[in-house]
């Protein structure tokens, strides 16, 4: 109850002292910590395929649930009216065309773990129930003839027991049961303990009655192994095409898996690729000769460009299609005549679709500044869908709006809603631009991009935050984040950047920090910063530095390396690698990829490279923040930080977001507090701020 309470009193604070500070355009007021809840973005579009209707999940911030809320919807690309199919407060989502387009499938969350998949027909605007299961299906795919539907889905098997259980009396009230944990990966964030089961290939009849009777399941794939998705229907319908981790010991190898084909009739296996490594996304060819799908041949580096492979149906003959692209290339699309594939690859931090000819391996780029399905933070990302006449559909955002849904028609884009409009016209925003910075470490670029206060003037002076993303092994865009128009909003001019280690820019630049991690990383954002200062627009004497995650570890090492920042904020940071690495969620390739050996095995190269290491060195006013279920960077990393700035004495506080998982910003209310104690924290200790806010944190 104190750290809420401390997040509470942080929130209130800087929402009275700082927000609505900075002059806007008339009639204009900044972004505030409330207008979160009115936000809504576009994802996972779904062309028809005659190009007649797009359908696209809407994700809508709700005020009374605190909640985003998923619901599907259909575009009329000529006219440009929507509406919704999904009706109820549930989630829906996946929503997936018949090969025909007569009718659209998707999911529906219903209560407790049980789901539905729903069929909606345009012609006669009727929802048929397919089948209601206990477990959240994926993948859905429809089979050439429509007659069928085959999806991903958890098959349960029974808890592990230890020793003889012992019998309850009628009516007693006992304490629940012994957990017993067997598994290699036994928790998953987001979700929590995993209940024993293994993710298999099911198929179900399309046949239903309206919302009436739903379907039986059938398990096409089996054993001890976890088969996972996208699922490729062989063209003539008897097979299915799947990812499958079969190799011997694979927990401990969880990149390492297979493209494997089952006959739907009596669920025969046939394993198609030759060769062990991390393949997905598997697509035929309309006429059926031909295989897509992307992959790597796994170094264990910590990371690998995914290329785009064709080969033929049966697997064999693989080569590689854009070899020269050092980029990753993902989500394989077919063209109608069989003679591209549209991919989507992020470059400099910008996620584009190209069509590349399967010929020659020439790529023509057909749409770019897609958006990924996040609120809080910039990061590259999108979806795209193609119809059978080479509409593209995607989702597209701009630096003052989330995700929209768009299309590219004969070499035009065309944006189709505006989710935001009503909300965001009425907002004076942050206006975000290019910042070109080169390392002191070797002089290479580094991309960055400032975010300007409204009705920003070159003549003063601003404070500056340095915001770091996550990852390590991803990468920011010019897009649209509402923690950095928070922060502008503020009164910040606010600086991110792409460092080594940043995904986009080819493998070099990403595994610039192979086995170094914190590293030259660090060189980069240095000089991010001092070229902000060399600009002249900020006050070398009030900067303030902020990340998530891999943010929140550069944001703990640079503390302990530089004492130029006023104030810290470390978000769900990893402080002791060896701690960190044996009990994160995806320990299992944690410390063979990032590290190249065990903990114990080089206790002083994770030493070395921990920032408890360095917290000796920590002057700097350190706030903690973290999601109290945190399980990817786990809870006790952010205490030992804590704990560590408390016995030196060093102004810190930690503040735990109730009930959330690594995503701290999944609830609308917890990404405004979170971004609102940020912001507070930093006003305690700008020298410059006219009213420094007071905050106690214990």
């Amino acid at each position: 109850m104190a750290h809420k309470s401390i997040l509470v009193a942080l929130a209130l604070a800087i929402a009275t002292t700082e927000f609505g500070s900075v002059a806007t355009t008339a009639g204009q007021t900044p972004l505030q910590p409330q207008d979160l809840f009115g936000l809504s973005l576009a994802s996972t579009p779904q062309v028809r395929p005659d190009s007649s209707l797009i359908a696209y999940v809407r994700k809508s911030n709700d005020v009374m649930t605190d909640m985003a809320h998923n619901s599907v919807w259909l575009v009329d690309p000529k006219t440009r009216f929507q509406f919704q199919v999904s009706s109820g407060a549930a989630d829906s989502t996946q929503p997936k065309w018949s090969a025909n387009g007569d009718r659209l499938a998707y999911v529906r969350a219903t209560k407790g773990t049980a789901a539905d998949i729903l069929i909606y027909k345009p012609s006669d605007q009727t929802t048929t129930l397919v089948a209601r299961v206990e477990r959240s299906p994926g993948h859905l795919a429809w089979s050439p003839d429509g007659r069928s539907i085959a999806f991903i889905m958890t098959e349960p098997h029974p808890d592990d027991v230890l020793g003889a259980p012992l019998v309850k009396p009628p009516g007693a009230n006992w304490a629940e049961p012994l957990l017993v944990v067997g598994n290699v990966a036994y928790r998953s964030d987001g979700v929590g303990a995993l209940k024993p089961g293994n993710a298999h290939v099911f198929v179900v009849a399309t046949a239903g009655t309206a919302n009436t009777t739903a379907g039986a399941p059938r398990q096409l794939t089996t054993g001890k192994y976890d088969d996972d998705g996208p699922l490729a229907w062989t063209p003539d319908g008897t097979a299915l095409v799947f990812t499958s981790k079969r190799g011997t010991d694979w927990q401990r190898d969880p990149l390492r898996n297979s493209l494997f084909r089952v006959q739907v009739a009596d669920g025969a296996m046939t394993r198609l690729s030759t060769v062990e490594g991390p393949y997905a996304s598997p697509s035929f060819s309309f006429d059926g000769r031909h295989l897509a799908y992307t992959g790597f041949t796994d170094r264990y580096r910590g990371y690998e460009n995914r290329r785009l492979f064709v080969a033929d149906a049966d697997g064999g003959h693989p080569r590689m299609l854009a070899g020269d692209l050092d980029r990753s290339l993902e989500d394989p699309v077919w063209s109608a005549d069989d003679r591209s594939i549209y991919a989507k690859y992020t470059d400099r931090g910008v996620t584009k679709v190209a069509r590349i000819d399967v010929a020659s391996g020439k790529r023509v780029e057909v749409a770019t500044g897609l958006g990924g399905d996040g609120f809080d933070l910039p990061y590259s990302g999108g979806d795209f869908s193609v119809g059978h006449d080479g509409t593209l559909a995607f989702t597209s955002s701009t630096s003052d709006r989330p995700p929209e849904l768009s299309i590219v028609r004969k070499g035009r884009a065309t944006q189709l809603t505006r989710l935001n409009a009503a909300l965001l016209d009425r907002r004076s925003l942050g206006r975000v631009e290019a910042l070109a910075v080169k390392s002191s470490f070797d002089g290479a670029p580094v991309d960055a991009w400032l975010v300007l206060p409204p009705a920003f003037d070159p003549a003063r002076k601003y404070p500056m935050i340095l915001e770091i993303h996550g990852g390590p092994y991803a990468s920011y865009g010019p897009g649209f984040a509402t923690d950095g128009q928070l922060y502008a909003a503020a009164g910040y001019v606010v600086v991110y950047a792409n460092p080594r280690g940043s995904t986009s820019y080819g493998d070099a630049f990403a595994n610039g920090i192979e086995h170094s991690y914190p590293g030259t990383d660090y060189d980069d954002l240095m000089s991010t910063v001092d070229a902000v200062v060399a600009k002249g627009i900020v006050d070398p004497a009030r900067l303030f530095v902020t990340g998530g995650s891999g943010g929140g570890v550069l944001t703990a090492w640079i503390v302990g390396k530089t004492h130029r920042f006023r104030a810290a904020v470390a978000q769900k940071p990893v402080i002791n690698w060896s701690s960190e690495v044996l009990t994160s969620d995806i320990y299992p390739w944690m410390a063979k990829y990032w590290f190249g050996k065990m903990p114990w095995e080089d206790p002083q190269k994770y030493w070395a490279l921990s920032p408890l290491s360095l917290v000796g060195n920590i002057t700097t006013p350190t706030l903690v923040v973290v999601g109290d279920q945190d399980i990817r960077t786990p809870v006790p990393e952010s205490e030992q930080l804590y704990g560590a700035l408390q016995l030196r004495g060093v102004p810190t506080g930690l503040v735990k977001v109730p009930g959330a998982f690594h995503d701290m910003a999944a609830r609308p209310s917890h990404a405004a507090a979170k971004a609102s104690a940020v912001l507070a924290w930093f006003a305690r200790y700008d020298v410059g701020a006219a009213t420094p806010t007071q905050v106690t944190a214990r």
